[in-house]
């Protein structure tokens, strides 16, 4: 009976905790959905008893989405990775250092792929449409016609130009010093939309990076305080950032999450 209590009690503190974190889990023995469960499990206490039932029950959900997927579904590829994590620890929670990791690792092999293939990865193909929406015809998707010409001209890089860049970038991802003057940012765009993201610094520092939809871009800026803004699919986002070390900022949302 006291084991029951107790086990009662702790349930009922972990909901409450959950809650004050604006996170309600009352009910996430119930759920069938795979990112709330892993939500779960990365926010979870790690004694809270729920998750010795939620764990095999989210990596066999995985299992059967990874089985069923269509081969061109590019959550596939999440889904794995998120089941290796789940395999080998608690919840897919990571630290600030090993997500830094990754994102350098995976920088690092785009951007040298792009310079043995001089060339960027991505190929744009801009249109001259007077609608509300300009179309990029290679990907199907739309940015706002006011900025669909600053955002043709930022894609439009020559060659010499890009393969300078991705040089910088490539430093600056290799380069472990704490005293350098600069940083790098990755955006991910997961939204339908080709998207400019500005950074605005003090003073005169300021910088504009194009994004395309469901894409991502990187830019090596000087370390400081930025405001950081984009019009998302005609949401306006606007996020204050401190730039030390490399950062990954997410914009637009899956509609599977």
């Amino acid at each position: 009976m006291k084991k029951l209590l107790l086990l009662f009690v702790s349930v009922l503190f972990f909901n409450v905790s959950a809650q004050k974190k604006g996170k309600d889990y009352s009910n996430i023995l119930k759920s069938k959905n795979i990112y709330e469960i892993n939500a779960f499990l990365r926010d979870a206490h790690p004694d809270d008893p729920r998750r010795s039932v939620l764990k095999p029950r989210v990596m066999e959900m995985m299992t059967q989405y990874i089985k069923d997927a269509h081969p061109a579904d590019q959550k596939v590829k999440d889904m794995q990775e998120m089941l290796a994590l789940l395999k080998r620890r608690p919840s897919t929670k990571i630290s600030f250092d090993e997500m830094n990791a990754i994102i350098k690792q995976k920088q690092i092999a785009k951007y040298k792929a792009e310079l043995a293939a001089k060339q960027p990865t991505v190929v744009y193909t801009p249109s001259t449409t007077q609608n509300a929406f300009v179309i990029n015809t290679s990907a199907n998707v739309a940015v706002p016609n006011a900025e669909a010409e600053e955002f043709n001209m930022l894609m439009a890089v020559n060659p010499v130009e890009h393969k300078n860049k991705t040089v910088k970038i490539l430093n600056s991802l290799f380069d472990n010093d704490p005293n350098s003057k600069e940083s790098i940012v990755l955006i991910k765009n997961n939204s339908d939309c080709n998207i400019i993201v500005r950074m605005e610094g003090v003073g005169t520092t300021k910088y504009r990076l194009a994004v395309p939809a469901h894409d991502e871009s990187t830019i090596v800026i000087a370390k400081g305080q930025y405001l950081f803004t984009s019009l998302v699919c005609g949401a306006q986002y606007a996020s204050q950032k401190t730039i030390e070390k490399a950062i990954m900022v997410a914009l637009g949302t899956s509609a599977a999450q």
